[in-house]
């Protein structure tokens, strides 16, 4: 039985920021992470290369609810007839009603712009919806996918182990690898996003992802990777960094946590990137922005919270 795997650029924002994942063994398909609905043409276009149909489609995989990897789950599933929709079951509720998601992001975005980034979002049959607890597995060709939750970067967060392919997909919990910062060596950083942020447990799921052994991990942002304990390492010095942030700013007013959080990842960024040999220019800076921006936001509202 043939396996293959296929990454699709969804072009979200910009090129090479963020992917998804076409998965085909023998006469099955699944989707892992779905972007928006605005990159649902592009994924079936992938299908469609491959010289199958969305009726070939068993599963629709999304690792977490953040809109940039699950957004566009609704228009996939109603273009794929036999699909399954698989999640962590703490993120199957808001695929099914994604009221609470749509008003979040709207408040942050405007209608407007956030019609531009995500498109029209709706709910998914809820019988068409499957959670799937720590070390699930489910058949797929001629073996089965394992599901294994990773806490840290989001509460509702898993990853999905591929034995077959020797890989595994890792949503936001083993960091972000953007092609463009590669030009001279590694450079990998975490998301600590609003508002699970939890720095004992992104470790713990850094970990986790690498004591899998396996051949790749295939990353949201962006593309297969095979440097895994590299990547860890580095992933590792960013989130003791961020949590020392967060301890940090518990003892600043609340109006100065994020300038003060900002100005220390800016420069911790300004250090790497001297370590690996990249001299920076504006586009570089412009793609790790919005990134840093919301690594801010998720430190500040982690500083924020009673501490455990």
């Amino acid at each position: 039985m043939s396996d293959s795997l296929h990454t699709i650029d969804c072009e979200y924002v910009q090129r090479d920021l963020a992917c998804a994942y076409l998965r085909v063994s023998g006469d099955e398909c699944a989707f892992i992470e779905t972007n928006t609905a605005h990159a649902v043409p592009r994924l079936l276009a992938a299908l469609a290369a491959q010289g199958r149909s969305p009726a070939d489609v068993r599963y629709v995989i999304v690792t977490h609810v953040h809109l940039d990897h699950a957004g566009g789950a609704h228009a996939l599933m109603a273009r794929c007839p036999n699909a399954t929709l698989l999640a962590h079951p703490r993120a199957a509720r808001h695929l099914i009603d994604p009221a609470k998601l749509v008003a979040g992001a709207t408040a942050v975005y405007g209608a407007a712009h956030f019609a531009e980034l995500y498109g029209t979002i709706r709910g998914v049959d809820a019988a068409r919806v499957r959670a799937l607890d720590d070390g699930a597995e489910v058949p797929f060709g001629a073996g089965a996918l394992r599901f294994i939750h990773t806490r840290g970067h989001a509460n509702h967060h898993f990853v999905v182990h591929d034995p077959a392919l020797d890989t595994v997909f890792t949503g936001d919990a083993f960091g972000l690898v953007y092609p463009q910062l590669q030009r001279a060596g590694l450079i990998a950083f975490p998301s600590t996003s609003p508002t699970d942020f939890d720095g004992p447990a992104a470790h713990a799921a850094v970990d986790r992802i690498l004591a899998l052994g396996t051949r790749s991990a295939c990353l949201t942002h962006f593309g297969e990777q095979t440097r895994q304990r590299d990547i860890a390492a580095q992933l590792h010095d960013w989130l003791t960094l961020s949590e020392a942030l967060v301890e940090a700013s518990r003892e600043r007013p609340e109006a100065e946590r994020e300038a003060f959080i900002e100005a220390r990842l800016t420069a911790a960024f300004d250090e790497t990137a001297a370590r690996a040999g990249l001299s920076l220019g504006a586009a570089d800076r412009t793609l790790v922005a919005l990134d840093r921006r919301l690594n801010v936001q998720g430190l500040a509202f982690a500083a924020g919270r009673p501490r455990a």
